[in-house]
């Protein structure tokens, strides 16, 4: 999956979304989305790189526990045919649940 593929996915979910991070003081509105691709996981073959398998991370920030929401960008993933893992925390600072999802692309 290219970057304008997830791009166009992304705008799929429906939420405001940024790469890594908004810019400070322009962070909207809980729900809303960030994405990066923290690293890779490539597959060498011959010294090279023969298969380029890199890490999506999607974060959901909400301020509130919404599994709707969660239901929505899942079934965004499933109809691209990614599999992901998921794992949720709260963070006191910003008093938000972020919901991460975890794929290769």
């Amino acid at each position: 999956m290219k970057h304008d593929d997830v791009l166009k996915m992304m705008e799929e979910m429906g939420l405001p979304f940024a790469y890594d991070h908004f810019v400070e003081g322009e962070s909207p509105e809980p729900p809303f989305l960030v994405f990066l691709y923290p690293k890779a996981a490539n597959f060498a073959a011959d010294g090279i790189a023969y298969f380029k398998i890199n890490q999506l991370d999607i974060e959901l920030y909400t301020d509130l526990k919404n599994p709707d929401l969660e239901e929505t960008i899942e079934a965004v993933l499933l109809k691209h045919g990614i599999f992901y893992g998921k794992s949720e925390t709260w963070i006191e600072s910003e008093k938000l649940y972020e919901v991460l999802y975890e794929m290769e692309v």
